[in-house]
C-alpha cells in the first residue's frame, strides 16, 4: 500500500496461466478454506484469473484493523498492483458477499472501465443505516460481528463465527451496561464497537464520510448484479442500491431468496449467478442470463418469479389499519379508539427471530412474545381468499407516550390456521422530541412513519394477517432508556406508557404492498 503497509494476497491462475480477465475478492475473512476452494479455483477453472486479498489488520496482512476505513485507498491501491502484473488483461470483475460485498462498492464508481462486471451478495454500500435501524442501535448484530471480527484476526480465531452469536446473547443477557459489553464478549475492549456507540445514528459526523458510498452508487458502471433474502439484515440498503441504479438508467439484475444473512443455502446460487454474470460481461457469453432482470422467491407460495423490475409491476399500497378490538383490515375505522401498554426498559420487550447478522433469521412462532403486556396484537378475519404482497412495507402510527423518548416497533405476521404466527418483516423507529417525520398531530399525539422489511409473500387463504406494535426488540435493538441519555452510560431508566391510537382521524395503519395473486 502507499502508506507502505503490506496486504496479502492469493492468486488463482486459470489453465495456461496467460493473460485473461481478473476476478478482485477483498475480505476481512481470510483467504483459504471456502474462499479459496469455491471462489479461487471456482471462477479459475472458467478462465479467469482470481486475486483474493485480506484486508488491512487480520490474517498476515499488515496495518491496524480499523472495520470500512481503508477499503477505499487499499482497494485502488491493489487495483494499481493488479495493473502491473503480466497476466492481467485490462478488465477485472469483483464478487463477494457482506463485508466482501462493500469491499467492491468502496472502489466500483473510481475503478474507471477496467470494472466491468460486480456481483454482490447480502450486503449494502453503506452499513451504517443497518448499525442504526430506524435510529436505534443495532445491538445484538453489532457487537457479534465486532467480536468475531476481532477474534478472527487474532491467532486461531477461525471458530470465531460461531462462538460469536453465543457469547454476544450471554453478554447482553448480563445487565451490564452497553458500554460494557465488549468486556463481557471478548474480554477486552473492541475499537469498533466502542466508535458505533460515540457516533450513533448520526449520518453527518465526520466518521461516516469515508466509510459511506451510497452518494456514489448511481455513477457505477459496471454491470451489477445483487443478490439477498428475504431475511437478510442488510436486504432494505441493498435494495436502496438497486433503486440508486434504475434512477441512473442502469439495468442491475435482482435475486431475493428465502434466506437470511448467514445461511448457507444462498451460496450456491450465488456463485452460479455470479458466473454467469462474469461470462457475460468479460468474456462475451450471455448464454447464461435470464430474460428477467428480477428473480423473487414468493415465501408462503413456494415459488420463483421473473419481474422487469422492482417494486414489481402492479404493486398497489395497501393499508391495513388497526381497529377497535385489535381487529385489522383495510376498512377506515369508523369510530374512536386506543390501546395501551407499558414499555418498562428495565424488562424490556424481548424479541423472537427477526434480521439479526450471525443467527438463523428465518420466521419463527410468536405465540409467546403475543401473550405479554407490552405486545399489541390486532390480526385480521380469516381470509377468504389467498392474498399476495410483493413489495416494500411502511407503518403509519399515531402514538403518545408519558416519554418523548421511546421506540415504536412494528412487525408483520401470518397467523396459520392451526394457530402458528410466523414473523414476516419488522421494522423500528427511535423517536425523541421535534423528531422531522414525527412531529405532532394532535395535541402531544405524533405521527410515526416506520419503514419495514420489504416483503414477498402469499397469505394463504384460511389465514389471518397479523400486526405488533412495541416499544421493544431486545436485543437486536439496545433498549431505549427514555432519558435520551447516549446509550452506553448505564443511567437510570424511565418506563414508557404509550398509547396507539385507531380512530377516523388518528388512522393508524401498516401499508402493504398488494399484487394480484397468481
Amino acid at each position: 500500500m502507499p502508506d507502505g503497509v503490506t496486504l496479502l494476497a492469493d492468486h488463482y491462475a486459470p489453465a495456461g496461466g496467460g493473460r485473461a480477465p481478473a476476478v478482485l475478492i477483498r475480505s476481512p475473512y481470510g483467504r483459504r478454506g471456502l474462499f479459496g476452494w469455491m471462489y479461487g479455483r471456482g471462477f479459475a477453472r472458467h478462465g479467469f484469473h482470481v486475486v483474493i486479498q485480506s484486508c488491512r489488520g487480520g490474517f498476515g496482512s499488515g496495518g491496524l484493523l480499523d472495520p470500512m476505513a481503508d477499503e477505499h485507498d487499499d482497494g485502488l491501491a491493489t487495483l494499481a498492483w493488479m495493473r502491473a502484473q503480466p497476466w492481467y488483461d485490462g478488465s477485472f470483475a469483483m464478487f463477494g458477499p457482506s463485508y466482501l460485498g462493500y469491499t467492491q462498492w468502496a472502489i466500483a464508481a473510481d475503478a474507471g472501465p477496467e470494472l466491468k462486471a460486480m456481483a454482490a451478495q447480502i450486503t449494502a454500500s453503506q452499513f451504517r443505516d443497518a448499525a442504526y435501524v430506524g435510529g436505534a442501535f443495532a445491538l445484538e448484530s453489532a457487537l457479534s460481528w465486532t467480536a468475531m471480527t476481532d477474534a478472527m484476526a487474532r491467532p486461531f480465531g477461525g471458530t470465531a463465527v460461531l462462538t460469536a452469536p453465543r457469547l454476544t446473547r450471554r453478554a447482553v443477557l448480563s445487565g451490564r451496561p452497553v458500554a460494557e459489553l465488549d468486556l463481557a464478549t471478548a474480554g477486552r475492549p473492541l475499537p469498533f464497537f466502542q466508535d458505533l456507540l460515540a457516533h450513533h445514528a448520526d449520518p453527518a459526523v465526520p466518521y461516516w464520510d469515508k466509510r459511506d458510498f451510497s452518494p456514489r452508487v448511481g455513477q457505477v458502471e459496471a454491470a451489477v448484479t445483487l443478490l439477498s433474502g428475504w431475511y437478510d439484515v442488510f436486504l432494505p440498503w441493498q435494495l436502496k442500491d438497486y433503486l440508486a441504479m434504475r434512477r441512473a438508467g442502469r439495468r442491475p439484475y435482482l435475486t431475493i431468496g428465502p434466506w437470511y444473512h448467514v445461511d448457507a443455502r444462498h451460496g450456491r446460487p450465488s456463485m452460479a449467478e455470479g458466473l454467469a454474470w462474469f461470462r457475460a460481461h468479460l468474456l462475451g457469453d450471455g448464454s447464461g442470463l435470464r430474460a428477467d432482470p428480477v428473480r423473487l422467491h414468493v415465501t408462503g407460495a413456494g415459488e420463483w418469479r421473473d419481474y422487469p423490475d422492482w417494486p414489481v409491476p402492479g404493486m398497489t399500497p395497501q393499508r391495513w389499519h388497526l381497529r377497535r378490538g385489535f381487529g385489522l383490515g383495510p376498512e377506515p375505522p369508523r369510530e374512536g379508539g386506543a390501546d395501551r401498554f407499558r414499555y418498562d426498559p428495565a424488562h424490556p420487550t424481548p424479541v423472537l427471530g427477526g434480521p439479526v447478522l450471525l443467527s438463523d433469521s428465518r420466521p419463527r412462532d410468536q405465540r409467546r412474545l403475543e401473550a405479554r403486556r407490552d405486545v399489541l396484537v390486532y390480526s385480521s378475519p380469516a381470509l377468504a381468499a389467498d392474498v399476495e404482497m410483493i413489495g416494500p412495507v411502511t407503518a403509519e402510527l399515531f402514538v403518545r407516550s408519558s416519554t418523548p423518548y421511546v421506540d415504536v416497533v412494528v412487525r408483520v405476521c401470518d397467523v396459520h390456521p392451526d394457530g402458528r404466527s410466523l414473523n414476516l418483516c419488522e421494522g423500528v423507529r427511535r423517536l425523541r422530541p421535534a423528531s422531522g417525520r414525527d412531529e405532532p398531530v394532535e395535541g402531544d399525539v405524533r405521527r410515526v412513519a416506520v419503514e419495514l422489511w420489504p416483503l414477498g409473500h402469499r397469505f394463504r387463504a384460511g389465514h389471518r394477517i397479523r400486526v405488533h406494535v412495541a416499544a421493544g426488540a431486545y436485543p437486536t435493538i439496545a433498549r431505549n432508556s427514555g432519558t435520551g441519555r447516549p446509550i452506553g452510560d448505564g443511567g437510570p431508566m424511565v418506563p414508557a406508557d404509550v398509547e396507539v391510537f385507531h380512530t377516523p382521524d388518528l388512522p393508524s395503519a401498516v401499508v402493504l404492498p398488494r399484487v394480484a395473486a397468481r
